[in-house]
């Protein structure tokens, strides 16, 4: 991939980080829709149920700010080819950065000698098939300067650093990419997409008493115009990442067994993700490997509970147009108060399946064939206001923020680290802690939900899912959440 950067030790001149990618670049054609319809053609040269071609060029920015100061901007250019041939079970999948015919020719024809089907050449049309519109950028992020997008995290640098004295360290980072994708297949689909979607983020370190030490991190963005930072601006950025590493500083340690636990808003939704999403995905459904295989129709959580994965929700990071092969996002009830309605499907399991596909085959670039995914994915608001929720507490914790995670999908455990949280004393929060992990089984946590708040809340644009190697952007939301008996580990024993 073609890639040029600069560094710098002051603030960077928009001559200095100008875009290396043109807009005709943006906007040159992707493929050739008779070259397309050849490679499909060859691809099932040797017999097949299906074949596809999926063609992407993305121009992408990253900007890296470390120790106030400008480390890194960069720009470059990606673009390649990905043919997958599919015979009953068997799945060829070949790809090419190199655009030439003779290489994308190579290229098809590995893919269908790894199918290994059995037949002769024939042709196939594809025609255009019109995609809805959940997000539109007017002016693309590829073409905005780059210099402005440095302007953003010097100046959640400066919030940040002037939030308090105990900032000790501040580090930052912008990323944007404009995406033109085109999905043809031998059904005679033929679809196109443009996807803009970026995000600003904060990471701080706070020092207190004793060289005690604390971070906090913050950020946001989606398939949005620049103009989002406006609103959503660095400064808020910043301060916010801040306040999190200050509110932490001599916090007790937490109190390890079961508790009731009270979940914040928003970001919060990343343990409905993880604990709950990648178990409803039809890969794992096919394979029997889900906890939640072969239970549609059965009761797996809490009457409250109804979990949504929806790619329609407008300028959401998740949210798509049309899936990486070609079929428009939908919105996908999961669990409707309590009971399993259906699950996750991609193309290729929804065929093994006897289903139909829910818009949900997603794949990080043309280098990676499509697998089931989740979009934004989010548990459907209740009734319960948030401070009755908390003021019915007796003992327990609040979960304000959450770190890093893990979930097995095979048993459902999961372990999340809850990065800001805080004891709930007689119905109020009182002192923050530290140390705090949340540990259960993700139906059962769901069965022991036992209040949803009226305060639905998508996350900001953070987050970024991993599977069998491949990184996507995702979504989560969540209410207030009160989930009982939870398992929480800690370094203090009641």
């Amino acid at each position: 991939m073609p890639r040029a950067s600069a560094t710098t030790t002051k603030r960077p001149t928009p001559a200095q980080l100008a875009p290396l990618a043109t807009r005709q670049v943006a906007a040159a054609p992707l493929l050739p829709q008779p070259q397309l319809e050849r490679l499909l053609a060859v691809a099932m040269e040797r017999g097949a149920d299906f074949a596809e071609v999926y063609v992407e060029r993305g121009l992408l920015t990253a900007v890296v700010l470390e120790e106030g100061r400008i480390k890194s901007a960069q720009t470059g250019l990606t673009q390649g080819v990905g043919v997958r041939v599919i015979s009953g079970a068997k799945v060829g999948y070949a790809y090419s950065d190199d655009l030439e015919e003779a290489a994308l020719l190579r290229t098809a024809r590995t893919a269908a000698m790894i199918a290994q089907g059995g037949g002769s050449e024939q042709s196939y049309k594809v025609s255009r098939t019109p995609a809805p519109s959940y997000y539109k950028v007017p002016t693309p992020l590829a073409d905005i300067d780059v210099a402005r997008k440095a302007e953003l995290v010097l100046r959640a640098d400066k919030a940040a650093r002037g939030f308090d004295k105990r900032i000790t360290q501040v580090n930052g980072s912008y990323a944007d990419v404009t995406k033109r994708i085109a999905v043809g297949n031998t059904l005679g689909h033929y679809t196109e997409d443009t996807q803009d979607l970026c995000r600003l983020s904060v990471q701080v370190v706070a020092e207190g008493k004793n060289k005690e030490r604390r971070t906090g991190f913050y950020g946001g963005g989606g398939r949005v115009s620049f103009s989002h930072f406006d609103t959503f601006t660095p400064e808020s950025v910043g301060r916010e990442a801040a306040r999190q590493a200050i509110a932490t500083l001599g916090a007790a340690e937490c109190q390890a067994g079961p508790q009731t636990v009270v979940l914040a808003p928003g970001w919060s939704g990343i343990l409905l993700h993880e604990a709950v999403g990648h178990g409803l995905e039809a890969d794992f459904i096919r394979k029997g490997t889900s906890l939640f295989a072969g239970k549609v129709g059965q009761k797996v959580a809490s009457d409250l509970v109804t979990v949504i994965d929806d790619g329609t929700v407008a300028n959401s990071r998740g949210s798509i147009n049309v899936d990486d092969e070609g079929v428009a996002g939908e919105r996908k009830v999961l669990i409707e108060k309590g009971v399993l309605k259906g699950y996750m499907y991609d193309s290729f399991n929804a065929k093994l399946m006897g289903q139909r596909s829910t818009g949900s085959g997603r794949r990080e670039s043309f280098k990676h064939m499509p697998l089931p995914r989740m979009t934004n994915t989010y548990l459907a608001p209740g009734d319960h206001h948030p401070e009755d929720i908390i003021k019915e507490v007796k003992r327990g914790l609040y979960c304000a923020h959450f770190g890093g995670g893990q979930v097995d999908i095979t048993n459902g455990n999961f372990v999340f680290e809850v990065s800001e949280a805080y004891q709930i004393e007689d119905g109020k929060l009182g002192r923050p802690v530290k140390n705090a992990i949340l540990i259960g089984v993700g139906p059962e946590a769901l069965k022991n939900v036992s209040r949803v708040g009226c305060d639905p809340m998508p996350d900001p644009g953070l987050g970024t899912c991993g599977k069998d190697g491949q990184s996507v952007p995702v979504g989560v939301g969540l209410p207030t959440l009160r989930i009982d008996n939870m398992t929480v580990g800690g370094t203090k024993v009641a």
